[in-house]
């Protein structure tokens, strides 16, 4: 492990790390076609993140699966 190991991730404002595996997904982004699209993980990781503990769930990214 080098000292770059450390600075790599995702981070609050507050400087505190951020584990992607603690933030909650919910049904609306289960949905989205871009669930789906490695290069879109980072943006809805931040959305959700940005979010959590929010009543309802916003996301002006959406695109539904199921649109044709």
């Amino acid at each position: 492990m080098n000292d770059n190991d450390n600075l790599s991730g995702i981070y609050n404002d507050d400087g505190t790390k951020i584990n992607p595996a603690l933030i909650s997904k919910p049904s609306l982004c289960v949905t989205c076609k871009k669930d789906d699209l490695r290069e879109e993980e980072f943006f809805c990781l931040l959305t959700r993140n940005d979010q959590a503990g929010e009543k309802e769930f916003k996301c002006y990214a959406y695109e539904s699966k199921y649109n044709k």
